[in-house]
Parts: structure tokens; C-alpha cells; sequence
């Protein structure tokens, strides 16, 4: 075991605990609030990963996926935003 499984294994935790929060959380907010959490995750898993294995193919996968997920972040706000604003007019 290196010291590298430790945040691999805390991280996977947390994950589970993501998809928790995503499936009860009460609003959508909190619904978008643990999906970004959750790429975060994923991205961080990417890295170790990649920095466990010793695969710089993995460091690709962890910048598209930085990229996107700051898209998709802006884009679930907007959305959740617009959700809030039809719902009080």
C-alpha cells in the first residue's frame, strides 16, 4: 500500500457520500452542489491515478475534464438560476 491509496480510498468515501446527497438532497441547488463535488472527485481520482500508475495519458483526462467541468458548473447555475426565477414570477 502506498501513500498514494490513502486519498484514493478517502476520496472514493466521499464520493459515496456524493451520491447520496445527490439522490435525498432536498433542492436542486443541493442536487448541483454535490454533482460538482462529484466531477471534483473524479477529477482528483484521475490525477492519483494517474500519478499512482505512472501514465501521463492520465493528466489529458484530468485537463478535458477540468475544462468541462467549469463549463458545466456555469452551465448548471445559469440553469438553476432561471428555475428560480420562473418560480417566483
Amino acid at each position: 500500500m502506498t501513500l498514494i491509496d490513502i486519498p484514493l480510498i478517502a476520496i472514493g468515501l466521499v464520493m459515496v457520500m456524493v451520491a447520496v446527497r445527490m439522490f435525498i438532497g432536498p433542492t436542486s441547488a443541493d442536487r448541483a452542489t454535490a454533482a460538482d463535488l462529484g466531477f471534483f472527485c473524479f477529477i482528483a481520482l484521475a490525477a492519483l491515478f494517474g500519478a499512482r500508475t505512472d501514465m501521463p495519458a492520465a493528466f489529458d483526462v484530468v485537463l478535458i475534464a477540468t475544462l468541462t467541468g467549469f463549463v458545466g458548473t456555469i452551465w448548471m447555475a445559469r440553469l438553476i438560476s432561471r428555475k428560480e426565477e420562473s418560480g417566483d414570477a
